[in-house]
């Protein structure tokens, strides 16, 4: 899955559409064009002038910020068949819901923190001067079960940087779900020429904790009763792994 578009339109109007589109998520041609009070016939010649530089795409009618088609990945999970695929809009319920069973177990901060983020903003995929933003996810029979999410920051001293968080429902795990969304998450921002990921969870979360380091994460600080859980306080441990 590859960000596409530069944020250099050409005109105003192909701009504001698709600043619109980035902030809607998906949204009726019609209707946006409404919403901009554009002329009919200058609406459709710069929507399709971003379509054909990749910056917007149609999908069951309606536009979304466009991204590179990516495999789907097929496979047995212990018996459960699963899918791992690039998130779509329409997945934000389910995904905002799985996201926030597992920040319910109480030691999953960051996770809490992107689903608050995400039901607020009701979009899934951003990518706009500020930030940019992805999801996987991962499916039994349609539902969400998983999700690995990178957030990239666009300030330049930090674009080679990436935060990731992933997490998987609890009667799924142990199946190497997990895993294959870790790889999922690693090989997009290899690709996408990202050079450090990194993630902070509580010292209570030692599985999260023993699960990245499996996968070639690294302790790089700890900072002493950063989070308050109920009535306890809680070391947050900082990790990142080098691409």
């Amino acid at each position: 899955m590859e960000l596409t578009g530069e944020f250099e339109f050409g005109h105003q109007d192909r701009g504001e559409i698709y600043d619109y589109v980035e902030r809607h998520g998906s949204i009726k041609p019609k209707r946006l064009r409404r919403a901009l009070d554009i002329e009919p016939r200058a609406f459709g010649h710069h929507v399709a002038i971003l379509k054909r530089d990749g910056v917007l795409a149609e999908v069951d009618g309606e536009l979304r910020v466009a991204f590179e088609d990516v495999d789907e990945e097929e496979f047995s999970a212990d018996g459960v068949d699963c899918t791992i695929r690039g998130a779509r809009q329409e997945d934000l319920t389910g995904l905002v819901g799985a996201i926030r069973e597992v920040a319910e177990e109480g030691a999953y901060i960051e996770a809490e923190t992107v689903a608050d983020v995400v039901d607020h903003e009701e979009v899934l995929i951003r990518h706009n001067q500020l930030e940019s933003r992805v999801f996987f996810v991962a499916t039994v029979e349609d539902d969400v079960v998983g999700w690995v999410h990178l957030n990239v920051p666009e300030v330049g001293k930090l674009r080679h940087t990436a935060r990731l968080t992933l997490g998987v429902l609890p009667e799924y795990r142990g199946r190497g779900i997990g895993g294959r969304l870790m790889d999922r998450g690693v090989d997009w921002a290899a690709d996408e020429g990202y050079e450090k990921i990194y993630n902070s969870i509580p010292s209570t979360n030692q599985a999260a904790i023993q699960f990245l380091a499996g996968h070639g994460w690294e302790t790089e600080a700890i900072r002493e009763d950063h989070y308050k859980l109920g009535d306890d306080y809680v070391d947050e441990v900082m990790m990142a792994r080098w691409l």
